[in-house]
């Protein structure tokens, strides 16, 4: 019998590196939570900021978790996950980031548990997979009726608005203040066909406090007239917005033209002021009142355009035009010819209004198309306005997710009855999958005991005396007085979230967990 020598089969590169079974599901998972941990402190009205500065001293100052998720250099592949679940959270209801991130961390520990005492990662999925469906059954059953005595819809709503904004630098006078505005801007967009999140702007502006953040009706841009000779103030105005240059045309091939007397350069310079003037003349027939030009406008043309009497701006950027088209109606132009009346928009009034000491602001109200708002937001300095604008997105995010989707208790209430709820049905469920249903719920406990540190109260206490309540009372949550918390009904303090929150925050980091423990090879090359 002949032997046989076998050589070894190198499939993968040498400077590819491999981690595999248990010690790639504990990679995937420190790393999951250690991006949670990051993230950890800034949730709730009374977490932390965090300063992130990047490589070209550039700071931002924020505890809002997308962003700060956002702005680190995150490179292993499973933390990556995280922040994909933090942009998926912001994408699709505006809010919940710090606590899906969170959340998907606390999975993967309890997991780490469960991996220990020999469960299989499936029986952990499984088991994840029931609770999330469970969850969902909680959250529905903690809906709010807004005719049932907790006050009318858009007390609600403002609550939903506030909680958003608490803790992200907004302070809590001027937080009621904007939630309601936030509001007024949501009903002013809501029709038939539900809100129109798209007609809600927010245009950040610094120079003045909080205080003075207002909402306007229509759309605000930032430009100056293009000669001073114009009108700042047009009423039943009459809009184009237009994609070319206004100035003398330039041929597609060089080319050089000898003059040789004065009445030829006198010809020359009549031919193209007459061009010019016809660019003038052209708006001017068509009705036109005000002209968004995307591109240049020579100076000739736009004194022209003054004498006529039309306001013009020029270099206008894409999405103010795209503002302005959509708000009157007005079509963007290649071209001025063919213009027709057909092709112009309108708006009730257009003014050009001064904004500190060298800025001027566009007011474009009452447009014909669209009922859109803008909220003017204002912060004392550049730091102050980035948080506040993001507060306020968030806000508007929060209250339109909560016209959709109902509202439910905040301030960790909804948690702890989802963690109730888990374990009750647990002891229905044969198997392991049980221990992971249990595992969830833990998961789910982290989030209010965490709200409970962040305020400087005993975590541990705190969570036995929200289980108490909530067992004797149907409804308990951290309600934060100070820098201290106490355990109380968030109702009574109008303190609620919307429900699209919790769903989104407990699916998408089930969903991410569940993906991660099933990953027991993992295969780095250059």
């Amino acid at each position: 019998m002949s032997s046989r020598t076998y050589q070894p089969l190198y499939v993968l590169s040498e400077d590819s590196e491999r981690t595999r079974g248990r010690a790639a599901q504990e990679s995937n998972v420190a790393a999951g939570k250690a991006v949670a941990e990051a993230v950890r402190t800034t949730l709730g009205p009374r977490g932390m900021d965090k300063m992130l500065v990047d490589s070209t001293g550039s700071v931002v100052i924020t505890n809002d978790g997308a962003t700060i998720l956002d702005e680190m250099d995150i490179d292993h592949p499973a933390a990556q996950m995280i922040v994909e679940v933090a942009e998926s959270q912001e994408e699709s209801v505006g809010d919940g980031t710090t606590t899906a991130a969170v959340l998907l961390g606390e999975l993967l520990s309890r997991a780490e548990d469960l991996l220990e005492d020999d469960l299989h990662p499936t029986v952990i999925v499984e088991g994840y997979a029931e609770a999330a469906r469970l969850a969902g059954e909680a959250i529905d059953g903690q809906l709010i009726d807004a005719d049932a005595g907790t006050g009318d819809v858009e007390d609600l709503l403002a609550s939903v608005a506030e909680s958003s904004m608490t803790g992200k630098g907004t302070g809590d006078v001027a937080a009621r203040d904007l939630a309601a505005l936030v509001v007024d801007a949501v009903d002013r967009t809501t029709g038939d066909d539900g809100v129109d999140r798209d007609a809600i702007h927010v245009r950040p502006r610094t120079g003045a406090a909080s205080s003075a953040t207002e909402l306007v009706d229509g759309v605000v841009v930032e430009e100056e007239p293009a000669h001073e000779g114009m009108p700042d103030d047009v009423e039943d105005a009459s809009v184009a917005v237009l994609e070319t240059k206004l100035e003398v045309r330039q041929g597609d091939v060089d080319a050089e033209y000898s003059i040789t007397s004065v009445d030829g350069l006198n010809a020359a310079l009549e031919a193209e002021d007459a061009e010019l003037r016809g660019y003038a003349e052209t708006l001017s027939a068509a009705g036109v009142d005000v002209l968004f030009c995307r591109k240049k406008i020579d100076d000739r043309v736009a004194g022209y355009l003054a004498d006529a009497g039309i306001l013009a701006f020029e270099s206008v950027g894409s999405a103010d035009a795209d503002d302005v088209a959509r708000v009157t109606g007005a079509k963007r132009l290649g071209t001025l010819e063919d213009l027709e009346a057909s092709d112009l928009g309108h708006a009730e009034s257009i003014a050009v209004e001064p904004d500190g000491d060298d800025d001027d602001l566009v007011f474009v109200r009452g447009g014909d198309a669209s009922r859109a708002v803008t909220l003017l937001v204002r912060g004392s300095t550049e730091h102050v306005v980035d948080e506040l604008e993001r507060a306020v997105n968030d806000a508007v995010d929060t209250v339109v997710a909560a016209r959709n989707g109902g509202i439910v208790p905040g301030a960790g209430a909804t948690e702890i009855a989802i963690a109730a709820h888990l374990r009750g049905a647990a002891a229905s469920v044969e198997g392991r999958k049980q221990l992971a249903i249990e595992a969830f719920a833990d998961a789910v406990d982290a989030l209010p005991r965490t709200l409970a540190e962040n305020a400087g109260s005993d975590p541990i206490d705190t969570l036995v005396d929200l289980r108490a309540t909530h067992d004797r009372d149907g409804r308990a949550g951290v309600i934060t007085d100070g820098r201290t918390a106490r355990v109380g009904d968030p109702l009574e303090d109008g303190i609620v979230d919307p429900a699209a929150v919790k769903r989104e925050a407990v699916d998408s980091a089930t969903e991410a967990a569940t993906m991660l423990l099933r990953i027991d090879d993992v295969i780095s090359a250059e």
